[in-house]
C-alpha cells in the first residue's frame, strides 16, 4: 500500500468491491457468455497500518529543581541551568552565550536557546568573555581561560570552529600573560587584548606606601598567526595615577589598581577606544602613537558631560554609528549611583559635549558591583549581561523589557552575548537506555553542540550490525526522552534535520 493510501480510501475501495459483487450476481453470466476468456488481475495484499513503537516522553522542566542540569545520556555534563522568566515578541533570533564562574553546577562556556535549554557546554572552569567572532572568514567561538589573580587574568585565548575543534591559541606578547577582560579579533587577523603588569611606585603622595607598586594597564594588538606584537600601549605612560577614584592600598604587598583596563574597541576611524574602570573614563587612543586623543568622563574629561552621562566603575565601552557610544555603567563598588544601567551616549567631537540618548535599567534598581556588558543587536535591541548579578535581559531599542533570564543564586558570568550560531560537532550523538520491561525501553538521546537536529530516529536490533528503524520523534531540548516498544538488545539513534537528512548516528548501545 502506498504511503498516501489513507483509511478513508481503503474503506471506499471496500465499498466499491461490494457493489461490484452485487452487479456480478445479476449480469455476471451474460458477461461470461460474451467473454471468451477471463483474465483475473492481481490485487496486492494490503498490509495493516504500522503501530507506533516510539513515543516522546515529557521533557525535563527548563529549570531543574536544584538549578543544575543532569543528563542520562551525558552524565559527564552538569552545568548550571538558565531559567527564562520572560520572553515576549520582538526578541532577537539568536543564541545566548555565557561562561558561568560562580555558584551552583559546573562552570565553563555555555550556549543556551531562548527557552533556557542547553545547546552546548564544555568544562573550562576559568573561562571568561565567551562570544562569537569572525576569523578567517568564518564564525568561531572565542574565550579566555587561565588563572585569576587580584581581579586580573593570567592565561591565554582560545578559538574554536563550528565543529568545536580548537583552531588556535593566542598569547600576549613581550613576556606578558593574557588578561581576561578583552579579546577582540579584527578583520585584519589580529587580536586586541588586555594585560597587566605590576610596576614599583612611590604612593606616599596619595596616602599609600612609599615602596609600593601600581598595576600598569596594557593594551596589545597581536598578529594571531605569528604572535607578533603590532601595537602596545601602557596606561602609566599616558594616564597619571592621580586620575583614579580609588584609594591606594596600605599594604605595600598589594599593587595599586589605579586604572583597571577592561575593554578595547575599534572606532570608525580605526583608532582605539579603551575603558578604564577605576578612573571612570573612556579614552580614545591614536592607533599608531598611542596618544590619548580625548577622555570621556572622569576627573579630566575633554567633553562637557551632559546630565546622566557620567559613568562610575564602568565596563564595556563600544563604538556605534553617528557618534554613539554604549557603556555598561556599574555605578558601584563603592556605590555611586542608585542602580547599574546600560547607557547610550552621543558625542559631538566638534563642540566636545556628551549627551545621554537612552538608559536601560533592571526592574527593581539592580546594583552590579563588578563585570557586565551591553550589546547592541542587529535589530536595534539591547542585550545586557549584569555581571556580578545572575541576570541577562534584552530590551527593545525604546527600553521595553522583552527577555529576562537568570542563573542560580550566586551565579556570575563576566559578560553575556546574543549571537546567531550553527554548531556541527564531530563527536557522535549520545544515547542512554533504561529497561522498563521485556518489551519496553526508555531511551535518552542528545548531541552536545548540534543546532540543526529536528528529530531523532530510533534503531533497534538483535546485533549491533543489524539495526532497523522502529520509529522517530521530534527533538525536545538538549536531551530527548523516548519510550520504545521493542524486545531487541541493541539500540542507536539517528539525528535528522528538517529535510530528513541524517546528520549523525550514535554508537549502538546494549541493554
Amino acid at each position: 500500500m502506498g504511503a498516501k493510501f489513507t483509511r478513508r480510501r481503503f474503506l471506499t475501495a471496500l465499498g466499491a468491491g461490494a457493489i461490484c459483487l452485487a452487479l456480478t450476481s445479476t449480469v455476471g453470466r451474460k458477461l461470461l457468455e460474451r467473454t471468451p476468456k477471463v483474465t483475473f488481475l492481481h490485487v496486492p495484499r494490503v498490509r495493516p497500518l504500522h503501530t507506533p513503537k516510539v513515543w516522546l516522553l515529557p521533557s525535563v522542566s527548563p529549570a531543574p529543581p536544584k538549578g543544575v542540569w543532569e543528563f542520562r545520556s551525558r552524565p559527564d555534563l552538569s552545568p548550571a541551568a538558565v531559567e527564562v522568566t520572560k520572553r515576549a515578541q520582538g526578541t532577537s533570533p539568536c543564541y545566548i552565550l555565557i561562561a558561568l564562574k560562580e555558584g551552583a553546577g559546573e562552570h565553563g562556556p555555555m550556549i543556551v536557546d531562548d527557552q533556557g535549554q542547553l545547546v552546548w557546554y564544555s568544562k573550562y572552569r576559568s573561562a571568561r568573555d565567551f562570544k562569537v567572532q569572525r576569523y578567517r572568514g568564518r564564525l568561531v567561538l572565542t574565550w579566555w581561560e587561565g588563572r585569576v589573580l587580584a581581579g586580573h587574568g593570567l592565561g591565554e585565548y582560545v578559538i574554536f570552529d563550528d565543529s568545536y575543534r580548537e583552531m588556535a591559541r593566542v598569547r600576549a606578547g613581550n613576556g606578558y600573560r593574557g588578561d581576561l577582560h578583552e579579546f577582540l579579533i579584527t578583520p585584519q587577523g589580529t587580536a586586541l587584548l588586555t594585560t597587566y603588569n605590576p610596576v614599583p611606585a612611590n604612593l606616599s603622595a596619595l596616602g599609600g606606601p612609599k615602596y609600593g607598586a601600581v598595576w600598569d594597564g596594557i593594551a596589545q594588538e597581536v598578529d594571531i598567526e605569528t604572535g607578533e606584537v603590532i601595537f602596545e600601549w601602557h596606561s602609566l605612560e599616558h594616564v597619571g595615577i592621580e586620575e583614579s577614584y580609588i584609594e591606594p592600598p596600605s599594604d605595600p604587598r598589594d599593587s595599586y589598581d589605579y586604572f583597571h583596563i577592561n575593554s578595547i574597541d575599534v572606532d570608525h576611524d580605526g583608532n582605539l577606544l579603551v575603558s578604564a574602570r577605576n578612573t571612570w573614563s573612556v579614552y580614545k587612543l591614536e592607533r599608531k602613537s598611542g596618544e590619548v586623543l580625548w577622555r570621556l568622563g572622569g576627573k579630566n574629561s575633554d567633553f562637557e558631560m551632559g546630565p546622566g552621562t557620567q559613568s562610575a566603575f564602568q565596563h564595556d565601552a563600544r563604538c556605534h554609528q553617528d557618534g554613539i557610544i554604549s557603556i555598561f555603567d556599574n555605578g558601584a563598588h563603592p556605590q555611586v549611583h542608585e542602580e547599574s544601567r546600560g547607557i547610550l551616549v552621543e558625542l559631538d567631537e566638534q563642540k566636545m559635549n556628551a549627551k545621554l540618548v537612552r538608559e536601560y535599567t533592571f526592574p527593581g534598581k539592580l546594583i552590579s558591583t563588578s563585570q557586565g556588558n551591553m550589546q547592541m543587536l542587529p535589530n536595534s535591541n539591547v542585550l545586557i549581561g549584569w555581571g556580578s548579578q545572575p541576570f541577562i535581559t534584552e530590551f527593545s531599542h525604546e527600553g521595553e523589557l522583552l527577555f529576562e533570564a537568570r542563573f542560580p543564586p550566586d551565579g556570575e558570568s563576566y559578560r553575556a552575548f546574543c549571537f546567531p550560531w550553527g554548531g556541527h560537532p564531530i563527536e557522535d550523538p549520545a544515547v542512554a537506555l533504561e529497561q522498563l520491561s521485556a518489551e519496553k525501553v526508555k531511551l535518552y538521546a542528545s548531541w552536545n553542540g548540534a543546532t540543526d537536529v529536528e528529530s531523532w530516529e530510533v534503531l533497534a536490533g538483535s546485533r549491533p550490525g543489524r539495526l532497523e528503524s522502529v520509529g522517530a520523534v521530534s527533538r525536545d531540548g538538549f536531551e530527548t526522552a523516548m519510550l520504545v516498544q521493542s524486545s531487541d538488545s541493541y539500540f542507536a539513534v539517528r539525528a535528522k534535520e528538517h529535510s530528513g537528512r541524517v546528520l549523525g548516528t550514535s554508537v549502538p548501545v546494549k541493554l
